[in-house]
């Protein structure tokens, strides 16, 4: 029997999966404290993309809060390079420890051009700010597990989730995962968020490239 990543709670994974969760992690804070450059054009759209959520955040769907603001971040970020992409909503599934899961991140950077392959990076946005429902902690680290399955090796899995104005942002290490406090993209944390972001692209283009994780210009 298969179970789809929103299925799962963080409880259930950490009890299945003999996971466990550290507050901190030598990964996480390196890429959360990694350099990239952010020049003039792209500060000013990021400026236009915070005023539009400040505005509409409290009402927006996921539809609307994909579509307005992440989607636009993302795209900003720029990961169409001749070794990766980023999909959205494409399914893929692993067998976990005997588990098969599967499902379709909302968001996810892979290998491939025209299909995800390989992937290291998956994204969870979550409804609407108030009155949520499911864990997409929980959906995010079921999908970095199964990424993590199809990779067969001891590389991090990155992931990161959206609440409404709040971004937190995950890595997995074999059976330990490491999740942020919250980046609040309607102040200027969403600077802080589109270079987390460029480093994050940095990171995965050293996969391919072996060379060591230079600052992003």
């Amino acid at each position: 029997m298969t179970r789809n990543f929103r299925e799962w709670t963080l409880a259930e994974l950490d009890k299945t999966f003999h996971l466990r969760q550290i507050r901190t992690s030598p990964v996480l804070e390196d890429w959360l404290g990694g350099a990239a450059g952010i020049s003039g054009a792209e500060r000013q759209m990021l400026t236009v993309f915070r005023d539009k959520l400040l505005r509409n955040v409290h009402d927006w769907n996921e539809t609307e809060l994909a579509q307005y603001f992440i989607g636009p971040v993302l795209t900003l970020a720029d990961y169409t390079t001749d070794y990766f992409n980023l999909f959205a909503e494409r399914h893929f599934q692993a067998v976990v420890d005997g588990i098969e899961m599967a499902g379709k991140p909302d968001a996810m950077i892979a290998s491939g051009w025209r299909e995800p392959e390989k992937p290291f990076f998956c994204f969870q946005e979550y409804k609407r700010e108030t009155d949520p429902e499911g864990d997409p902690a929980a959906q995010t680290l079921a999908a970095m597990l199964a990424a993590q399955g199809i990779n067969e090796n001891q590389r991090p899995v990155y992931g990161c989730y959206v609440k409404g104005r709040d971004w937190f942002f995950m890595v997995l290490q074999i059976k330990v995962y490491t999740i942020s406090e919250p980046y609040i993209a309607t102040r200027d944390d969403l600077f802080d968020i589109f270079r987390i972001l460029k480093v994050l692209k940095q990171i995965i283009l050293s996969f391919f490239t072996d060379s060591p994780c230079l600052s992003v210009r």
